[in-house]
């Protein structure tokens, strides 16, 4: 599987390099956002990026925002900010996950692994490919959501992730805790706000192409739920 990673800091680059490497990933490098965008287009088939955001030309920030319009290749973030509207702005842009330097490169790629297996979840069989809800049409197999009247909806895989789970369990009340364990696969830890950031902008994503259909629901105190 190919990584893309990219930071103006050399160092860092190499470090993770040899750690992805180590673990069997082939390393495609970049050290600004625009030699990053140039590498996406063409390079095939890379299956993720790790992404600094302060860089020259482009910063990855703006890099995150181009490629969403057109990719929704996995990204984990990598930020010298540790604010939370920092974390909150970078998974609003588009970005899957967020690291905060220094960091562990042990711990990136335990993220790396992770991150993977969500965006290649093998289809089960008893859960059925195209799902119809409320005004959206959802396909598991290919990861495709659009309206009822064929507008496409284009998600991050932890979106259509959180998208799924709620549509294929109708009038089903989920946590966010529950959420993350399903979704991100991993044990819940301070969940809450990043759950919440990414139902956000799914929901966003939602109402714009539906002129303002609410689908995702709130129940206060409680989670999140699809009436079906």
């Amino acid at each position: 599987m190919k990584l893309l990673i990219v930071d103006d800091d050399q160092e860092i680059v190499e470090l993770l390099s040899i750690y992805a490497q180590n673990e069997g990933y082939e390393v495609i490098k970049a050290y600004d956002g625009k030699e990053a965008l140039s590498k996406i287009v063409t390079i095939p088939d890379i299956d993720l990026m790790i992404l600094d955001i302060m860089m020259p030309k482009m910063d990855g920030m703006e890099l995150v925002k181009v490629l969403r319009k057109e990719s929704q290749i996995p990204i984990i973030m990598l930020t010298a900010k540790i604010t939370d509207m920092d974390k909150i702005q970078g998974l609003i842009a588009g970005a899957d996950d967020y690291v905060t330097k220094p960091f562990n490169p042990l711990e990136i790629m335990a993220r790396v692994k992770s991150l993977l297996r969500r965006s290649q979840m093998q289809v089960q069989t008893q859960e059925p490919d195209v799902l119809e809800i409320g005004p959206l049409i959802i396909k598991k197999d290919s990861h495709e959501v659009m309206t009822d009247k064929g507008t496409p909806i284009q998600l991050t895989a932890l979106e259509f992730g959180i998208l799924y789970l709620l549509a294929s369990h109708p009038n089903r009340v989920f946590s966010s805790d529950d959420i993350f364990e399903r979704v991100w696969q991993q044990e819940s830890v301070v969940s809450a706000k990043t759950v919440m950031v990414h139902v956000s902008h799914l929901r966003d994503k939602i109402e714009e192409a539906t002129n303002g259909e609410k689908v995702i629901q709130t129940v206060w105190g409680v989670g999140y739920k699809i009436e079906g």
